[in-house]
């Protein structure tokens, strides 16, 4: 099989066996004693709904791993592979240089935060402290306008997932910082570059959610990580406009297909139908809480020409359900206001009014994010669903990150065989000095590494949000 950037890749077993695979046993699980990995699993899983597991051994190997490939600038390269050529197409060979870049040097410090470590505490403090370094001098020499956060460029996940993606991963590493660390110079340089970095989504984001010039194989990622940056910089206190929350979580919605009970595929591939769904709806949803979605859907602007899937269902499912996940965390809070609002006799009624279309349309969310969870979950025993474009490259890591971020919330029977069938099969393809690499478009190590330590990792996701969503409902 080949892909549109032209690369030759095996039909891959691994995932298409993997909805055959037969669950781990909690009690087969290694035994390990308490480290000091666990001293700090407060700071790795603030706000979870599942109980950290130990770093398992295969996590601490890839820990390992990323560690010694940081530059003494403190920023992470692609680790391999081939880049974009200054005139177009692509350069590859064993002499390509590989500069370090923000993309790769924030996922690899999303990592390392996974962990259990901070700027200030834990094995890998000063790793994140000279990553940080890096990505804020990035954030800080760039102009205040465009897009961009950084100046190099033909990176590998640029030109498969989008040209801002640094921006949209700088903005999504610096608000889980915010969340961590609350004093000292890096606190407050956070902050300021947190700002800037959100300050230029804002003002590049279209009413449709969509970013100008986002151009690329599969987009629909970055789409992704941008709405993801800007919900997890609120849950975390930054300062976010409420209207590109909106246009966000508008698209999101709006690429729902409620007839096939899938999404509308992007500009690269056409619809992309899931297989395995029914075709009178998914479970109980087809309902009321369908209607409203509907009624949301017609509201939140079309988006023709919008972020390309690349025609595969994984990466689209994935990501907008993350995305519906996302906004459903960041509503909570407007949803306690607007209900204080209307429980308060003295409130006017003017305010009422608004409280009240403040929940309704907060309910749409929901009801659209219960249908999107309910469809993938239906798709995971779906071996055609869940080997993505056929093999695995950093694309399929990234998907099976969002899932797992997706079903943590829920902590029930589904997460757990999900988390099982990944520790199994990322475990079984880790490469012998620790890493990950993918067989396609995204094929550079740390960018792969890093995103499969964050599946192995999904339970230590911070998401105070939904810790206090869990909690009103008790």
């Amino acid at each position: 099989m080949t892909c549109p950037c032209r690369c030759t890749v095996p039909f891959f077993a691994f995932l298409a066996c993997m909805a055959m695979l037969v669950n781990l046993r909690a009690d087969d699980q290694p035994k390990q004693a308490a480290d000091k990995n666990q001293k700090n699993e407060t700071s790795a899983s603030k706000g979870s709904t599942v109980k950290p597991k130990p770093l398992s051994d295969p996590v601490k190997h890839g820990l390992a791993y990323l560690v010694s490939q940081q530059h003494k600038d403190g920023g992470w390269g692609q680790g391999g592979g081939w880049r974009g050529g200054a005139q177009g197409g692509r350069v590859e060979g064993a002499n390509i240089e590989d500069p370090p870049d923000v993309a790769d040097t924030c996922i690899a410090a999303l990592a390392l935060l996974r962990s259990g470590s901070t700027p200030t505490k834990g094995e890998y403090a000063a790793n994140i402290a000279n990553a940080l370094e890096f990505i804020c001098a990035h954030v800080e020499k760039a102009d205040k306008d465009s897009l961009y956060v950084t100046d190099v460029r033909n990176t590998q996940v640029q030109q498969k997932i989008g040209p801002y993606v640094d921006t949209f991963l700088a903005g999504l590493v610096l608000a889980e910082v915010k969340g961590v660390a609350t004093g000292g110079p890096i606190a407050k340089r956070v902050d300021t570059a947190i700002g800037k970095t959100i300050a230029k989504i804002e003002k590049n984001q279209k009413a449709d959610g969509t970013f100008a010039g986002n151009e690329g194989w599969a987009t629909i990622f970055s789409q992704g990580l941008a709405s993801k940056s800007l919900n997890r910089a609120a849950q975390n206190g930054a300062m976010v406009n409420p209207e590109a929350l909106k246009n966000a979580e508008g698209n999101a919605v709006a690429s729902l297909d409620l007839k096939t009970r899938s999404f509308a595929g992007g500009a690269g591939g056409g619809a992309t139908g899931v297989a395995g769904l029914p075709a009178g709806g998914v479970g109980g949803l087809a309902g009321a809480g369908a209607s409203r979605v509907a009624f949301a859907a017609k509201a939140a602007p079309s988006a023709p020409g919008g972020a390309s899937d690349a025609g595969v269902a994984l990466y689209n499912f994935s990501n907008q359900t993350q995305a519906l996940q996302q906004a459903s965390a960041t509503n909570f809070k407007a949803q306690e206001m607007a209900k204080k609002i209307l429980a308060d006799a003295k409130s006017p009624e003017a305010e009422k009014a608004k409280a009240r279309g403040e929940l309704d349309r907060i309910g749409k969310i929901e009801d659209a994010r219960k249908i999107a969870v309910e469809a993938t979950v239906k798709n995971l025993n779906d071996a055609s669903f869940l080997k993505g474009f056929g093999s695995n490259g950093g694309e399929e890591f990234l998907s099976y990150l969002n899932i797992s971020e997706t079903l943590v919330v829920k902590g029930d029977k589904d997460w757990l065989s999900w988390d099982k069938k990944m520790a199994e099969n990322l475990t079984r393809v880790q490469s012998k000095d620790g890493s990950w690499s993918g067989d396609h478009c995204i094929t550079g190590r740390t960018f792969c590494s890093a995103t499969a330590l964050l599946v192995l990792m999904a339970e230590r996701t911070p998401s105070p949000m939904v810790a206090k969503m869990h909690g009103a409902k008790k």
